[in-house]
């Protein structure tokens, strides 16, 4: 016999149903989308580049924030959270890790496509690299503050998920909440800000708009439009991983010119 769970306090059955749902649909098409993005970087040899292994950092990322998306979506549907305390400072954990990882992923992006568009140099693989293991390095550094007491992971007000508790006040809360903010929000975003700024401008000069000014989204979905799928060269990588066409490599370069 299933048992009926009472609905968390100040939800109503509508709006826990419509959380597990979003949470469902956004996770399925997130991994879909940035599966389709690492399947291809594994398979279509001219996709494996130093800059793609940055857009590849994202797709693992966002691959991940889908996982803890899943498991947010099954727990509002059981309307409580089946995993203990263990497990919701696991799920913050996971959850916060993968977010982070993808915010510093795609500040490196667009640090390596202004590089790239504006002063026409190319990215090497030790610098790829290194950018990808300092983003989960300093991502993971951030994460593991709460478990070890500056910041704490607690329950979402659905209580069928956990994250970090922005609730408290106190000193601990403020130092931890301060500091998050200015290196893993404020910085990567005026990266990403002048970056985008600045390719923009470029384009602007040249009379050429083929790359749009964008800042970062975190959202896995639509990480996947801007960084795979709104990337000529990968798109075209993706298109011949589905379909077995190779296309002609799209000469950037010679447009922005």
């Amino acid at each position: 016999m299933v048992t009926a769970y009472p609905l968390p306090e100040g939800f109503t059955e509508l709006e826990v149903f419509a959380i597990g749902t979003a949470l469902l649909v956004e996770a399925l098409l997130g991994f879909c989308l940035n599966g389709l993005t690492i399947i291809s970087f594994r398979k279509i040899k001219e996709l494996r580049t130093p800059s793609n292994l940055l857009v590849l950092s994202i797709a693992l990322a966002d691959c991940g924030i889908c996982i803890n998306a899943f498991i947010a979506a099954f727990s509002s549907f059981l309307r409580y959270w089946p995993y203990g305390s263990d497990g919701c400072q696991i799920h913050g954990f996971q959850g916060f890790l993968t977010a982070l990882a993808s915010i510093s992923s795609s500040a490196a992006v667009a640090w390596d496509r202004y590089h790239h568009y504006c002063t026409r140099s190319k990215m090497q693989w030790s610098t790829a690299v290194s950018m990808m293991v300092f983003a989960w390095l300093f991502a993971a550094f951030w994460s593991v503050m709460p478990l070890l007491g500056w910041g704490e992971y607690d329950y979402e007000p659905l209580r069928t998920c956990c994250t970090l508790d922005y609730s408290k006040g106190d000193r601990n809360y403020i130092t931890f909440l301060f500091a998050l903010s200015i290196f893993n929000f404020m910085i990567p975003g005026f990266i990403m800000l002048t970056a985008y700024q600045s390719i923009h401008q470029k384009f602007k000069k040249s009379g050429h708009y083929k790359i749009p000014a964008v800042i970062a989204k975190t959202v896995p979905t639509v990480d996947a439009f801007v960084y795979a799928l709104g990337n000529e060269n990968y798109r075209g990588g993706i298109w011949q991983f589905l379909t077995g066409q190779k296309i002609e490599k799209a000469e950037v370069d010679n447009k922005t010119k």
